[in-house]
């Protein structure tokens, strides 16, 4: 008889059964599969982390071998149903409002300092990448709405954040979250973009919402992500997962969807030395970001 793995009400007999050890072998195959449909690079060092993911989700449906359910993830319409779960699980990060305050005052400064004209002409597009459950779109968002109302312009902006967990994603695009994502929120701020509710969590006000939009991304594949002529790319928090090789091939592509003057910003310590020939490097100690060189004549 076949296991509903959709019902958690089923089998129970896996609850209370601690699961058997990660095997080598079985950790390569579950290190293979993960780097190839997501990118990410889990080293021997992290076969915990991994077990105990694995070892929640299986006891959630039943299921009481690494390798069964290796093959339930693998095969069929159930698997990728599945598969986005794990990713989920394996992906989303802890994160909230203003998290990184030196680039948080970067993005202003950036935006206060472009000229007036440019900004008067055109829209001012960012992107999140890796943007999670979307603390991080929502706080440029807000910053931006803050250098827009300084520089007394109409709010001619809008951020795209981009995930490939589709829980998260849904989560952000609702926009509401516990007192504790908002811990770094100055009273003004909070009192100005949130709605409080009833249950004591906070909703991100309207105004904000419809200037942010949110799209699954997977980072290997961003050679056929539809965001280009982008003004600000925030990814912070996102290439320590891979494989400095690969990380390589990740900024490339985020370099070309940059307009010239474009600011990105990455996180502090993710790319030691790197240097990309159209990137000019900011002078900061506190943050890694670089503007993009002029096009030549």
């Amino acid at each position: 008889m076949m296991t509903d793995y959709n019902n958690k009400a089923q089998p129970t007999r896996w609850a209370l059964k601690p699961l058997p050890e990660m095997d080598n072998d079985q950790f390569r195959k579950w290190q293979e599969l993960l780097e190839s449909r997501t990118g990410m690079s889990l080293p021997i060092g992290r076969k915990v982390f991994l077990q105990t993911s694995l070892g929640t989700r299986m006891r959630e449906i039943g299921c009481s071998g690494y390798q069964e359910y290796f093959e339930k993830v693998i095969n069929g319409p159930t698997g990728i149903i599945e598969w986005t779960t794990l990713v989920d699980r394996l992906t989303v990060q802890e994160t909230r409002f203003y998290r990184d305050i030196d680039a948080c005052n970067l993005v202003t400064d950036y935006v206060l300092t472009r000229p007036i004209d440019n900004l008067k002409k055109s829209t001012l597009e960012v992107w999140s990448v890796g943007c999670s459950t979307g603390e991080e779109p929502y706080t440029l968002a807000m910053l931006l709405s803050e250098s827009m109302n300084t520089l007394g312009l109409k709010h001619y902006y809008g951020v795209t954040g981009t995930d490939i967990s589709t829980p998260a994603l849904e989560k952000a695009r609702a926009g509401i979250y516990t007192e504790r994502k908002l811990v770094t929120v100055a009273d003004t701020q909070r009192e100005k973009y949130f709605n409080k509710h009833n249950d004591g969590r906070y909703e991100v006000i309207p105004a904000i919402k419809d200037r942010v939009c949110f799209a699954r991304v997977n980072i290997l594949d961003l050679g056929n992500a539809p965001m280009h002529g982008m003004n600000i790319i925030f990814c912070q928090n996102v290439l320590i997962y891979f494989r400095r090789w690969r990380r390589k091939e990740i900024l490339s592509r985020l370099v070309e969807r940059l307009v010239p003057g474009g600011l990105l910003v990455l996180g502090q310590g993710e790319m030691v030395d790197w240097e990309h020939p159209d990137l000019e490097r900011v002078p900061s100690d506190n943050t890694l970001a670089f503007i993009r060189r002029p096009e030549k004549n």
